[in-house]
């Protein structure tokens, strides 16, 4: 879990906790109108036998606290502020595609190279990976 591919990388263990804990931002902005990144409580997930299910979880959350949404709460404004101050404020969709599902592919697929480097197989992400034969 202490692995990383270069010195200026994130551990293994940091990327797949991240890659984990992030549907449960996706609830956040769901569910509230601001985020103050000084006082959020953000997850941390310190078992390395703790990721997937916590994902689950999380995903299931995030699932529901999605389908919960009216097209007016898609629309209205949703902030991440610092000590009160806000740093971004946008409207709930764009916050929702850009900061909680673009970054969650954008880790994700770090992940996956972090795998490929440490020659673990890939898991199918958007059908099947290199470590698979489809038609084997």
């Amino acid at each position: 879990m202490d692995w990383k591919p270069h010195e200026k990388s994130g551990t293994l263990g940091w990327m797949a906790g991240h890659v984990a804990t992030l549907p449960g931002f996706t609830v956040a902005v769901s569910t509230s109108s601001e985020y103050d990144v000084v006082t959020a409580k953000p997850l941390k997930v310190d078992k390395e036998a703790d990721l997937v299910g916590l994902f689950t979880k999380m995903s299931g959350e995030a699932r529901q606290a999605l389908a919960g949404l009216s097209d007016e709460q898609f629309n209205q404004t949703w902030a991440l502020k610092r000590n009160g101050q806000t740093i971004i404020a946008m409207p709930r969709y764009d916050m929702l595609r850009g900061m909680c599902l673009n970054h969650i592919i954008h880790h994700r697929g770090q992940l996956t190279m972090y795998l490929r480097e440490l020659n673990v197989p890939v898991p199918p992400l958007y059908g099947p990976s290199a470590d698979e034969n489809p038609f084997g």
